[in-house]
């Protein structure tokens, strides 16, 4: 699908002490392993069960999304196609560019989602009608190898 992708981060494991594991380290440096430079940081957590959020898209924006506990599931979509992305490995974020719908839900208990974005908050940036997001993606893609 167009404009998102996985990214694998290097994930650093301590192995000098097999005795006692001193855990994992994962490293995220903006412009290097996030393919713009980071403006703004925000996390998700205490989600109530059976909670779905997201319901829009952004006009510019990109962003990464990272469980660093838990799991969650994305669901991206664009007018032509859709996807179903568990999140589940901190050393593992998925890359949401421009122009596509996403929602989030299957929030485990104690998850952690933490969000990467390209830009400061904008309201004038979100797509928030599904109908209205389809017609500005249609415009958007066209051209666009589907």
């Amino acid at each position: 699908m167009m404009n998102i992708k996985m990214i694998a981060f290097n994930d650093i494991v301590d192995e000098k002490n097999k005795e006692r594991p001193t855990g994992h380290l994962t490293p995220i440096e903006s412009g290097r392993d996030i393919p713009f430079v980071i403006k703004r940081i925000y996390y998700l957590t205490r989600v109530p069960e059976n909670t779905i959020r997201g319901f829009h898209a952004h006009r510019q924006l990109e962003q990464v999304l990272l469980c660093l506990n838990g799991k969650v599931t994305i669901s991206v979509s664009t007018p032509y196609e859709k996807q179903m992305i568990t999140l589940n490995d901190p050393a593992k974020g998925l890359y949401i560019g421009p122009m596509v719908w996403r929602e989030m839900y299957d929030f485990s208990p104690g998850s952690v989602l933490v969000v990467l974005a390209s830009e400061h908050y904008n309201e004038a940036d979100y797509i928030r009608d599904y109908r209205n997001y389809c017609e500005i993606a249609q415009e958007y893609l066209k051209g666009e190898p589907l």
